[in-house]
């Protein structure tokens, strides 16, 4: 059986096995559901085409999982955090137009 270590709570180490991903069946995708699934995927102990059949998922969702993961951590899975994400994004809100806007406010302000 293929095992991937997982960061556990602050004293313990846990591995992750096919047995502990997330039911097909699940509907309601915590973040902690979210980031076993990604773990899966990146270590190889789940193929990519296989978690998207298997969980129903889209390559544009999964990949919004993985870049939330990478960008926020865990908490950057949860629902909440992934709208605001998502909005600022339409919204040209990412970290590249924040500097260029608080520049432009500072500029605005003086003159």
């Amino acid at each position: 059986m293929t095992e991937v270590s997982k960061a556990g709570h602050a004293a313990e180490q846990s591995c992750l096995t096919l047995a502990d991903l997330p039911s097909p069946e699940t509907r309601r995708w915590v973040a902690r559901r979210k980031a076993e699934v990604v773990a899966a995927v990146q270590a190889g102990l789940l193929p990519l085409e296989e978690a998207l059949r298997l969980y129903r998922l889209t390559i544009e969702e999964f990949a919004s999982w993985q870049r939330a993961l990478l960008r926020h951590g865990l908490g950057g899975l949860k629902a909440s955090r992934l709208h605001v994400s998502e909005a600022d994004e339409r919204l040209g809100r990412g970290r590249k137009n924040w500097a260029r806007r608080a520049s432009a406010r500072r500029g605005s302000a003086r003159g």
